[in-house]
């Protein structure tokens, strides 16, 4: 009630909303509000105690459940269909503002952003969509008096401009860990030294240590966040995604291009997928629209089944950028399929450009990983190493934060050798979490009190060995057979 008032000050909207302390005056404020609404704890954590109700029944067993872990309940209007949009904003104590990153949820609203496959920077914004956002998110840091770092959340109609704040975290979250991996603004670093009064303009930027704090990255590649799920460890737990939070880690991918990024995303998250495989799950329109755990598998049959860019569109409210852009890796199977044995040249590094891994050809083309892998060697087809360097080329880095591509040209960097290799334990998941990461970084800081170079290799944002400063090359990159070696050789 306080936010939305304050918000309300500067001319900007919240979603519409009604607070409840009772399951009465939650039914009348769903009247008032109109169905389908949704239902939340207030002040709770990954979406604890919420959902969506089409009607009073659903309503009534949704808010007994809330109110068991708060005593206050929000009700709001649904927005369904959305699209889910966040900002990081970085502000100093001399009210110097930047947006140090935007991203954008794939999937639309009604599925938790911790849920949600996300894409930065934000791929289907028009200029003037993004630029709208960004100005707001400076004028509500600027009117809350936030010092440090703090990050927003829109909901945004795909059909006009029309938007609402979702909500304003003053904190770092999650997606600030994913937006500092993506753009290697260092963010926890910055936010701690801003609390401390320092302005933004003193502040080294670490990575290209020339530049200072107060700019805003420009990347020149993108990056997806997939959401690691274990609900199959788990008997009678329901498989639907939705507004409360179930992953229990996340990967992210780096790539000249969507399908590039996308396609690695998904072999981080599971050692056996071997990328958009439309021969995985069954096609189910009911798991278009009512999405689970495996719903980007559901997506690839479909397509592969011919569904059409609008058809499902209609059923997932996923962006038809995102769709059509999935649509050409499952056109792209097709020709592997065709071609089969007779892979050519240009075959090849077109496969590679959209992600392909070697493993994903030889399934297409019925022949063995090890036989592609040594074709693609003997053509002198070899990946590219590139540094993130937060300007876009503009200023020479000075860490090597690195990720493979094949949409490139040249090294950013040369190789002298006599590195010693750690593999990192990849994505969280039950039973594997930041213990065996904690293995990771003490194995790199004993070498380094060794005196030995180190090379890390890892995907996942959330853990300490995918820091640029814990080693001396960081791969940011999946742990693969086909990618280690690579990196090796």
């Amino acid at each position: 009630k306080i936010f939305a008032d304050r918000v309300n000050e500067i001319g900007e909207k919240v979603a519409p909303s009604e607070i409840a302390y009772s399951v009465e005056e939650a039914l009348s404020a769903a009247e008032s509000l109109g169905y389908p609404v949704m239902a939340r704890a207030a002040f709770s954590l990954g979406g604890l105690g919420s959902g969506f109700a089409n009607n009073q029944e659903e309503l009534r067993t949704l808010a007994e459940q809330a109110l068991a872990h708060s005593s206050q309940l929000i009700i709001d209007k649904s927005l369904k269909g959305w699209k889910e949009v966040e900002y990081e904003v970085v502000r100093d104590a001399f009210d110097n503002c930047i947006t140090v990153c935007n991203m954008e949820n794939l999937d639309p609203l009604g599925i938790h952003t911790g849920e949600s496959i996300v894409v930065a920077p934000s791929q289907t914004l028009s200029n003037k969509e993004y630029n709208m956002l960004r100005t707001t998110a400076i004028k509500v840091i600027r009117h809350f008096g936030v010092v440090g770092e703090c990050n927003i959340q829109y909901a945004l109609n795909p059909s006009s401009e029309q938007y609402y704040i979702i909500e304003v975290n003053a904190r770092l979250s999650r997606s600030s860990a994913l937006a500092s991996k993506a753009t290697g603004y260092p963010l926890a670093y910055v936010a701690a030294k801003l609390s401390l009064g320092v302005a933004l303009p003193t502040i080294k930027n670490s990575v290209t240590g020339v530049t200072t704090a107060c700019f805003e990255p420009s990347l020149d590649y993108c990056v997806v966040k997939i959401p690691r799920w274990d609900l199959a460890k788990f008997i009678r737990v329901s498989k639907n995604i939705g507004s409360s939070m179930k992953s229990v880690g996340e990967v992210m991918a780096i790539g000249r291009n969507f399908e590039e990024a996308f396609q690695k995303a998904l072999r981080m998250v599971d050692g056996n997928v071997n990328g958009f495989d439309p021969y995985l799950q069954p096609v189910k329109d009911e798991e278009l629209t009512e999405p689970t755990d495996k719903r980007p598998f559901v997506l690839a049959a479909a397509l592969k089944a011919n569904y059409t860019i609008d058809r499902l569109h209609d059923l997932t409210k996923i962006d038809r950028w995102f769709l059509s852009k999935m649509q050409n890796i499952i056109e792209f199977q097709g020709i592997l399929e065709a071609n089969g044995a007779n892979l050519t040249h240009e075959l090849i590094v077109q496969a590679k450009k959209m992600g392909y891994s070697d493993k994903q050809i030889a399934a297409a083309t019925k022949s063995t990983e090890l036989a592609v892998r040594r074709q693609r060697q003997e053509m002198g087809i070899v990946p590219f190493v590139k540094q993130i360097d937060t300007v876009a080329g503009e200023w020479p880095a000075a860490t090597n934060y690195l990720y493979l591509t094949y949409n490139a040209n040249e090294h950013d960097l040369d190789f002298p050798g006599n590195f010693t290799i750690v593999v990192g334990s990849g994505v969280y998941r039950i039973g594997s979490s930041v213990e065996f990461d904690w293995c990771a970084v003490g194995c790199l800081r004993e070498l380094r009190k060794l005196g030995k170079p180190t090379v890390m290799i890892n995907y996942n944002p959330e853990t300490v060995s995918t820091d640029y400063d814990m080693c001396d090359r960081l791969y940011f990159e999946e742990i693969s057979f086909e990618v280690v070696m690579d990196v090796y050789e």
